[in-house]
């Protein structure tokens, strides 16, 4: 009953990590499975044993730091993505996916390959598409905060005759960003597609995978009918290494549990002084901190406080449930380890979703929210303080953490395809 499984993803490594899970939870149920994406990500892939596809466009290196700021940048950042990273390039994205799929059983992509449901609607291969945020679903009922606009979570009480209009005007203002999209498809011979290829058309009309926990958000009547939540599909391992490194354990069994300090992979490129005012908000506090600065060598500050360390990277898995809590930029897989450790979280949001993602946990009373221009060592210091002399934060995160540790994420997401795989529709093209 093998198959032939494709998944194609593009992104951080927050994006890369769940398809690796799902992808090696698909490969031990003995199908035969090829991670497509980004060049870069070529010897992370190969390290797992999967077989690995170059799809472009590249990542960029993180060298161009000017780059790197526009794609974080809360106003324009999805702006600059889709026009200037994916649609000048989206007809070599369809034609690398083209010969990945050929004689495959099934096609898995992120919501970002945009040439995924031209493949599909091309080839007539089985498409189950990867939603990993609520953003992704533009829920009127459950209505996103939006990058632009952060202070939308307080209108909340106004409802759908507020968040209907608004959504579909930005959704229209989206509209005209994939002109490359809609001008291939007609090339291609397909019919004309009058929704939002960003916004609706990233949805498979077979399944649409919901890759995160229902405490961050529920089934909403604007969904995409075939759609399966699963919980978060947790993967973390870095080059196939496994664990804390010995420093690192060393340094958590030599004294009180430290406060983690992270920007995950893409924002940590464009981290600006977060790590030197880090350290000295836990100075204030006379708290141990571990500093994730990743590759970046001018990320690590100058001067370290006694009991504050920095070091490129640990598997979350392992280091956030060792944390007394831990201050992350809100992207949805750092949001999704957080919530799981039980630890409670203090979320400084860069772009993308999330805003979004720490206004969720934020009401579920795990976590609080500070903007990068509040983030000063007297405020992080401040926020941190409540957070952890409250108990009402550590209570409601263990909670959390029980919930999101029972979900079986990848088994879910593996279930849902195999389903398709094996169904009538799966053989149809």
């Amino acid at each position: 009953m093998s198959r032939q499984v494709v998944f194609n993803t593009f992104g951080s490594l927050g994006d890369l990590h769940p398809h690796l899970g799902i992808a090696l939870g698909m490969r031990d149920r003995g199908h035969d499975v090829t991670l497509a994406t980004a060049e870069f990500y070529r010897d992370k892939v190969a390290a797992t044993g999967l077989k690995f596809a170059p799809i472009r466009p590249d990542l960029p290196d993180g060298k161009d730091r000017d780059l790197m700021a526009r794609v974080m940048d809360d106003r324009k950042g999805p702006e600059m993505i889709v026009k200037e990273l994916m649609m000048p390039t989206l007809r070599e994205t369809y034609e690398d996916l083209i010969r990945v799929t050929q004689g495959a059983d099934l096609l898995v992509s992120h919501v970002i390959p945009y040439a995924a449901q031209l493949v599909a609607d091309k080839t007539g291969i089985p498409w189950a598409s990867i939603n990993p945020a609520p953003l992704c679903f533009f829920s009127s009922y459950d209505p996103p905060v939006l990058p632009p606009v952060p202070g939308l979570d307080r209108l909340r009480f106004l409802g759908r005759g507020f968040f209907g209009p608004l959504l579909w005007l930005a959704k229209r203002m989206t509209k005209s960003w994939c002109h490359e999209w809609r001008t291939l498809r007609a090339e291609l011979g397909l019919r004309a597609y009058n929704g939002n290829p960003i916004t609706d058309g990233i949805h498979s009309p077979q399944l649409a995978l919901a890759i995160f926990s229902r405490l961050l958000a529920e089934p909403q009547p604007d969904w995409p009918v075939n759609t399966k939540m699963t919980g978060f599909p947790f993967y973390d391992r870095h080059d196939g290494s496994n664990g804390l490194s010995p420093e690192l354990n060393e340094f958590l069994d030599a004294g009180e549990s430290p406060i983690v300090f992270t920007l995950g992979s893409a924002a940590v490129q464009t981290a600006g002084n977060f790590y030197d005012v880090s350290a000295r908000a836990a100075e204030r506090l006379g708290r141990r901190a571990i500093l994730l600065v990743g590759k970046e060598t001018g990320n690590t500050p100058d001067r370290l406080p006694p009991g504050v360390i920095a070091c490129d990277y640990a598997p979350f898995t392992e280091l956030f449930p060792r944390a007394a809590a831990i201050v992350h930029q809100g992207g949805v897989g750092t949001t999704g380890q957080g919530m799981r450790s039980g630890r409670p979280t203090l979320v400084m949001p860069f772009s993308h979703d999330q805003f979004d993602n720490a206004a969720r946990v934020k009401r579920l009373g795990c976590s609080r929210t500070i903007f990068r221009r509040q983030y000063t060592a007297e405020r992080a210091a401040r926020e941190l303080q409540t957070l952890l002399e409250t108990p009402a934060y550590s209570t409601r995160a263990a909670e959390v953490g029980r919930q999101v540790s029972a979900e079986r994420g990848v088994d879910a997401a593996c279930d849902a395809l195999e389903e398709m795989l094996f169904s009538n529709r799966a053989t149809i093209g």
